[in-house]
């Protein structure tokens, strides 16, 4: 297994991803890691062709479903075409400039999910606590603007976050946990003091992490209240099923943040990190298209009309 050599110097470290140090079989590790790229972005590209091609699905939930569609193939392909390089190379390591661009545009990803499906808490809110004046509420220029601050806190806390971990001395073997590079893993290998990052870091996840997390806790407790009022049982059902996929999601992504940074240590947790760190970048991205797909009637008619058109455009291609 190739190791890192120690120096004193951020910008000449290399470091070993020891997520990737059990990979034996590498055409069987290619293959599964490269299906799950191509399920992803796929799987996205579908959902957000759905969404510009039926008129149906031009409204605030579905602009926001679009943004967060992006948002998971940019997950994937900040890590996945770097293992299946390494898999290719039979290496598992990874240069420092490579290393920061990656824990950059992976922190910006991670937070512009937690903003995004904040955001789509609210608007779900709006529209079943106050539905009458939904319309007056998330009009296109509010939408745009809680679109664009998603992106900007994403921007704006990778700097904060990746700038200091870029200026850090990087000593002895470099190892990282993780099949990709990111900020805690960095700043336990640094061979200076961290205070300063980690301090940066825990206002960033109390921010973004549990801030958000609370936030959606509380709207959900005044959507399920509303819910509740309704008096027919297939209202009730009809305005928990506007919920139910962004509920799916937030409990599979927050579920394995909580899991992989609020858990206690143990001798396992190194294995069990890289598992996790796996779910939540690889995993989630490729099943949030199905299960938006598979739990909402209106993105199911689409993609059926989608594939439709293109069956009959098909067949008339053939004939003329």
């Amino acid at each position: 297994m190739p190791m890192a050599a120690g120096n004193e110097t951020g910008s000449a470290a290399i470091f070993v991803l020891m997520g990737l140090s059990n990979v034996h079989l590498q055409a069987v590790s290619f293959i599964i890691f490269f299906s799950i790229y191509l399920l992803t972005l796929v799987g996205n590209m579908i959902i957000l062709s759905a969404i510009v091609s039926d008129r149906r699905l031009h409204n605030p939930m579905y602009f926001f479903l679009a943004n967060l569609s992006i948002l998971e193939m940019c997950y994937t392909s900040v890590t996945i075409p770097n293992i299946l390089t390494n898999i290719v190379q039979g290496s598992n390591t990874i240069s420092f400039a490579a290393c920061i661009c990656q824990v950059y545009l992976f922190t910006l990803c991670a937070t512009t999910e937690c903003i995004l499906l904040a955001i789509m808490a609210f608007d779900r809110y709006v529209a079943i606590c106050i539905p009458l004046r939904y319309r007056n509420i998330m009009k296109p220029s509010l939408c745009l603007q809680l679109s664009a601050s998603a992106w900007s806190g994403g921007i704006s806390n990778s700097i904060i976050q990746s700038l200091p971990t870029s200026l850090l001395p990087f000593c002895d073997l470099n190892q990282i946990n993780r099949l990709y590079c990111e900020v805690q893993p960095l700043l336990q290998l640094s061979c200076s003091d961290t205070s300063i990052n980690k301090i940066l870091t825990s206002v960033s996840a109390l921010i973004f992490g549990v801030g958000f997390m609370c936030f959606i806790l509380v709207s959900y407790v005044f959507i399920i209240a509303a819910i509740l009022r309704i008096p027919s049982l297939a209202g009730r059902m009809k305005a928990f099923s506007t919920c139910s996929s962004h509920i799916t999601v937030v409990t599979l992504y927050y579920g394995a943040l909580i899991f992989m940074y609020l858990r206690p240590t143990s001798d396992t947790s190194l294995s069990i990190d890289s598992v996790i760190s796996a779910i939540y970048c690889m995993a989630i991205p490729v099943l949030n298209p199905i299960i938006y797909s598979l739990r909402n009637k209106e993105v199911k008619s689409s993609i059926w009309n989608i594939v439709k058109y293109k069956i009959i455009k098909r067949d008339l291609n053939c004939i003329y």
